[in-house]
């Protein structure tokens, strides 16, 4: 495990949740309201589109304007293409109108976008290419978007392997890991028909993945949008909005007492990663100790 005490770069990962991410937007609105700059950002699925529109230096407010009418009749196109029954064209329409024909490397603070090859089932981490084609290929959900073909491999959502982006921001340089999860219900909707029951399915599996990444974040914020659309949140934008900016202001606390106490906590980590093995050893001498004593008494 690297420690560093001294690093106090915020990394922050958005998760995949389809029309809920505008929660996303008040996530990034609390910290700009404290001034707590995002040193790197990651994201997966709609995760990946709010990310971008950051690390290309646009505030929460402008996001918002932009994605708040972002609902699934908008961005489906039909398409006869092979693997999906929709193409991602408009999301690439929509990024190169906002952001222009850009590649990642070049945005104002470093990003990774995850995909999936879903051929091998490998997790992709990109932090260069065209971000079009990236953010594409990461929010293409199978069997409902064809897949984006990048240097050869056929990608999907990133949501398949790590829902909630966490494992790219240490290498990019995060000395504190924040992690927002879209979907962190404690029930699923009753299932009405065969889809449901296939998309229920589906549901619980990314999300007891995710569960266990959480634990890899040092703040989790898990939202529990159960009450609203994967698919249109038109009209409940200002409420969706509120429930990532809510949360997060409170969270802000724990951020800045990570920032001040980091030496501390750092000390904390490595002591927890070296007890398990010193224990056992402690516990198993102080065993034949006993032992030993019981023989000669």
């Amino acid at each position: 495990m690297k420690l560093n005490p001294f690093n106090t770069r915020i990394g922050l990962a958005l998760g995949g949740g389809a029309a809920k991410g505008i929660a996303h937007i008040g996530v990034l609105k609390a910290f700009e309201e404290e001034n707590i700059p995002i040193h790197c950002i990651s994201g997966t699925s709609v995760g990946a589109l709010v990310a971008s529109y950051h690390a290309f230096g646009r505030p929460a407010e402008s996001i918002l304007s932009i994605c708040s009418t972002l609902n699934l009749s908008k961005i489906l196109n039909f398409t006869l293409e092979r693997g999906g029954l929709f193409s991602t064209n408009a999301i690439r329409d929509m990024i190169h109108r906002d952001l222009g024909d850009v590649r990642i490397e070049d945005a104002n603070i470093p990003l990774a976008i995850c995909a999936t090859d879903i051929e091998t089932g490998e997790q992709l981490i990109f932090r260069e290419g065209n971000l079009a084609d990236v953010v594409c290929a990461s929010m293409a959900v199978p069997g409902l978007f064809v897949p984006v073909e990048i240097n050869g491999r056929t990608l999907v959502d990133g949501g398949l392997v790590e829902n909630v982006p966490i494992s790219p921001l240490a290498k990019m340089g995060a000395g504190i890991t924040v992690a927002v999860d879209l979907s962190h219900v404690s029930r699923y909707p009753k299932p009405d028909n065969t889809f449901d029951v296939i998309t229920n399915a589906i549901n619980i599996g990314i999300d007891f993945n995710t569960r266990k990444q959480l634990k890899n974040a040092d703040i989790a914020v898990p939202l529990d949008l159960s009450g609203y659309s994967l698919t249109n949140n038109a009209d409940r934008v200002d409420e969706l909005y509120q429930e990532g900016y809510q949360p997060m202001k409170k969270t802000i606390r724990r951020v800045l007492w990570y920032k001040r106490m980091n030496v501390v906590i750092n000390l904390i980590k490595a002591a927890r990663t070296l007890l398990p093995f010193k224990v056992p050893e402690i516990i198993k001498d102080l065993k034949r100790h006993i032992f030993a004593a019981k023989n000669h008494s």
